[in-house]
């Protein structure tokens, strides 16, 4: 053999051996790097249960500087690598998230990526006035107190469901719904209107008609019941009184249709003076319900009418101990009797308005 051929008989197996541990080193580090991103896309990357709130303005940095501030995830490196390769930095879509302890980056960005969005419960009660309503029902989802409030003034859409100024507010039934923090107030107002037509189903409509009052005026009845009890085992009672009173034609002479028709709702005393106030919603004056209801009646309050106490009252007065509770009397005697022991009680303890 030459010298040549020996040179050359050294040099393949060199050159085997270089081949063999670069592949070997390009094995190892794409390796590593299979390994990595399988962890960044697979391993849990939220540290704690977290609501993210995404405004319509957000941007993919606004989102991260958000996380950071809040210190929502473990490794920011992955969430950005996962959220390059699913193309969602530039697809941003607002809503309310919920987030899980644990959630791994691939399932973040697939939530977020597809808009998955988490209800929240909109919750309102204990509402009197449209700006009430408003202003509870705003906290909770994307629609403005405004924009809630100018709702009311539509009076297109009032009467395309059947309503008018008056009685659209007997379509807002106070309850806690499922609603998307997104929703805006036609939304709102659709919703309610869906929930609307749920409640009043053929039982509701049925003992509605048995007393001879339609689903509206059942409704604007309970919010004069409502409004009248601090006590809710006397709300069946004092329905059962008030449509007496209805059937026989009586005014129902309820105090606080006074206070609505004044717009003071902080009068402890009703006095002569104010009943002589010339409003519709003045139930002393004008007989029969009043055009619309005077606060947004609970479903507590509304099946109270529908399922009314039977009973002879036609009179009540709150008791002279201002317990809360009422006494309640079949005739006029009966009930002056009542009255007189109530003003002695209001001038005793020095209330006069």
């Amino acid at each position: 053999m030459s010298i040549d051929q020996k040179n050359r008989a050294m040099t393949f197996p060199r050159v085997g051996k270089l081949i063999i541990i670069v592949f070997a080193l390009a094995f190892i580090l794409i390796g590593a790097r299979a390994y990595q991103l399988y962890h960044y896309i697979f391993d849990g990357n939220v540290r704690s249960d977290y609501v993210l709130l995404i405004k319509d303005s957000t941007s993919f940095d606004d989102l991260i500087r958000q996380f950071e501030e809040d210190e929502v995830l473990e490794n920011y490196k992955a969430f950005k690598w996962v959220s390059k390769k699913k193309d969602f930095r530039d697809k941003i879509k607002p809503g309310r998230y919920e987030l899980q302890q644990g959630m791994t980056t691939n399932a973040l960005v697939n939530k977020l990526r597809s808009r998955a969005q988490d209800p929240v419960d909109v919750t309102f009660n204990n509402v009197r006035l449209n700006e009430d309503l408003a202003g509870k029902v705003s906290k909770y989802i994307w629609a403005d107190s405004t924009s809630i409030i100018e709702l009311f003034s539509d009076t297109e859409q009032i009467e395309e469901w059947g309503f008018n100024p008056e009685t659209y507010r007997t379509m807002f039934i106070p309850n806690t719904y499922e609603m998307y923090w997104t929703s805006e107030a036609p939304e709102f107002a659709e919703r309610m209107n869906q929930e609307y037509h749920r409640f009043w189903n053929d039982e509701r409509k049925a003992k509605a008609e048995q007393i001879n009052l339609s689903p509206v005026e059942v409704t604007i009845l309970a919010s004069i019941v409502e409004q009248e009890i601090a006590k809710n085992d006397e709300l069946k009672t004092v329905a059962g009184l008030y449509i007496n009173r209805l059937h026989k034609g009586i005014p129902l002479q309820a105090d606080p249709t006074v206070k609505y028709a004044l717009g003071d709702f902080g009068i402890k005393r009703v006095l002569n003076k104010h009943l002589e106030i010339d409003s519709p919603y003045n139930t002393y004056k004008y007989a029969g319900l009043p055009p619309g209801p005077i606060s947004f009646p609970s479903i507590l309050a509304i099946d109270a009418v529908l399922n009314h106490e039977k009973n002879n009252y036609l009179y009540m007065c709150a008791k002279e101990d201002f317990s809360g509770y009422h006494n309640f009397a079949a005739t006029l005697a009966e009930h002056n009797r009542n009255a007189a022991k109530y003003r002695a009680a209001l001038d005793e303890n020095k209330i006069y308005k």
